[in-house]
């Protein structure tokens, strides 16, 4: 359906990006964001006062509704007459080598962080001075409830 084809009560109704949407199913390109809120205004028969005031919040919704997309021109479209870019992969090999060397660098890299924070220079002497646990004694449960 056209924008055309709705009553004005209908329009007050729905969501300005259902408007958008709508508008945009109609025209089958790309429009500037300030041109298509102008366009949903005037569907709404609404002000250049409200115009002002509500462009920030239909820049808000356009860019969280998943059904639009903003292009590098800064212009809107519809989500579905764009392709993502995708990469094909010929073999799963290629995976995954890739995925085995990024595993190998990183256990290097832990390997470095890891060497010698244990290592100590005196290890073969030990001075009986430095035991902290010399003076503590077990006590079994049975000795501690008889105190």
């Amino acid at each position: 359906m056209k924008i055309k084809d709705y009553t004005k009560e209908e329009l007050e109704s729905m969501n300005y990006d259902d408007i958008a949407y709508i508008i945009m199913t109609g025209e089958k390109r790309k429009l500037k964001i300030n041109d298509l809120f102008k366009k949903v205004c005037n569907a709404l028969k609404l002000d250049d006062n409200t115009f002002e005031q509500e462009i920030g919040n239909f820049f808000e919704l356009m860019s969280t509704d998943k059904r639009f997309i903003m292009l590098d021109n800064g212009s809107w479209d519809l989500k579905e007459r764009h392709n993502p870019k995708m990469m094909l992969v010929d073999e799963e090999e290629d995976i995954e080598t890739e995925l085995e060397e990024e595993n190998v660098e990183a256990d290097e890299e832990e390997e470095k962080e890891d060497e010698n924070i244990f290592y100590d220079d005196n290890e073969d002497q030990v001075d009986d001075d430095d035991d902290d646990l010399k003076d503590f004694a077990i006590v079994d449960e049975d000795e501690t409830n008889s105190l």
